[in-house]
């Protein structure tokens, strides 16, 4: 069961019990969950997530705690999970559609939470519609022409033939390191994105992979531009990140000098889960002050 945005303003404390919601914008209908304090003054914090995830692939003891203390709306892509019409495979396009149901949701302005891909998308925000955001949060992510982006496509096909073999989810496999405490955070990262058990995202489908992968190496062999974003911008990195080389910190600061980048040990590009604890409540901090 879905609800349109207008019935009611309210939002729970639990990304496990978040109701899945749709607001109709750019000629499709984008799912959307919403938690945290609807009343609270803070600007809400807007979150988009990562290649082939839909919204049950966010992490509660992450997005909880930033919860606590905002507003957060964690929305979908076209043609992703339950959002309705062909997946795009081009991240301009993907912003337009961003861009729409943010306005179609009433936000006059946000903070934005780009994850991975989200990242790629939320820089484009930058370059369409800088106005929109007061602060943005990066995580695992690169710039247009990052080093090694035009291999994601290699590198993620890989990863889910060793998943194969292996019957390991190809997620524990391509975001976390192979050290016993990358196994073990890939072990309670799978264990909490089962937590909710009504009211699931419909599954990703293989076209939506196929695209998004395209929009990747699109992205990859771009030419670089520049960012007229002035505001505050936060870039987290895992040392180890395979999908997205550590070397896209340097990138991202080129493009956005005032970032602030903070790349944490023994992790790979599940950072944000893997030190969730302490993530959280960097964010929070950073959007606070």
């Amino acid at each position: 069961m879905t609800k349109q945005p207008n019935e009611d303003h309210g939002a729970t404390a639990s990304l496990v019990a978040a109701e899945n919601r749709t607001v109709d914008a750019a000629g499709a209908q984008f799912i959307y969950r919403e938690l945290g304090n609807a009343q609270d003054e803070s600007l809400p914090l807007v979150g988009l997530t990562h290649l082939g995830a839909n919204l049950d692939s966010w992490d509660p003891e992450l997005i909880d705690p930033i919860a606590a203390t905002r507003r957060v709306i964690l929305i979908g892509y076209r043609g992703v999970g339950a959002s309705t019409g062909t997946p795009q495979d081009n991240f301009e396009a993907m912003v337009q559609d961003a861009i729409a149901t943010i306005r179609a949701l009433g936000l006059a302005q946000i903070d934005l939470f780009g994850l991975s891909m989200g990242g790629m998308v939320a820089l484009e925000v930058l370059r369409q519609a800088p106005e929109l955001v007061n602060r943005v949060v990066f995580a695992g992510t690169g710039p247009r022409s990052g080093p090694g982006l035009t291999q994601m496509t290699k590198t993620f096909i890989r990863g889910v033939l060793r998943g194969a073999i292996t019957l390991t989810n190809p997620t524990s496999v391509l975001f976390f390191t192979k050290t016993d405490n990358g196994k073990q955070a890939a072990k309670e990262y799978q264990a909490r994105l089962m937590l909710r058990s009504t009211g699931r995202d419909k599954p990703v489908a293989p076209n939506v992979l196929v695209a998004q992968l395209r929009a990747v190496k699109r992205w990859g062999q771009a030419t670089p531009v520049t960012l007229g974003f002035a505001g505050p911008v936060l870039d987290l990195h895992g040392d180890s990140d395979a999908m997205v080389f550590p070397e896209n910190t340097e990138a991202l600061k080129r493009v956005l000098p005032q970032t602030q980048v903070q790349i944490y040990p023994d992790a790979g590009h599940g950072v944000v889960s893997q030190h969730r604890a302490s993530i959280s409540q960097t964010i929070t901090k950073f959007l606070s002050r």
